[in-house]
């Protein structure tokens, strides 16, 4: 199981994820004055974007799937 969390982006790659999460929390934050479960989707969307900006690993990857970022 920790060969499949091993590192697999560069920085170029987290930063690219960092901005998505950003962005994903702010979407978030926007809709959940309208329409709180689909802000709560993307909170949780960004929170795991974020997770694997700090890790450095996306989940694409680990499952095999080719990425340009």
């Amino acid at each position: 199981m920790s060969r499949f969390f091993k590192p697999n982006i560069d920085s170029r790659g987290r930063l690219v994820r960092g901005g998505i999460a950003v962005l994903l929390f702010i979407a978030g934050g926007a809709i959940a004055c309208d329409v709180l479960w689909l802000g709560l989707v993307f909170v949780g969307i960004g929170i795991f974007t974020l997770f694997e900006a700090v890790r450095g690993w996306c989940l694409a990857r680990a499952c095999g799937v080719k990425t340009k970022i």
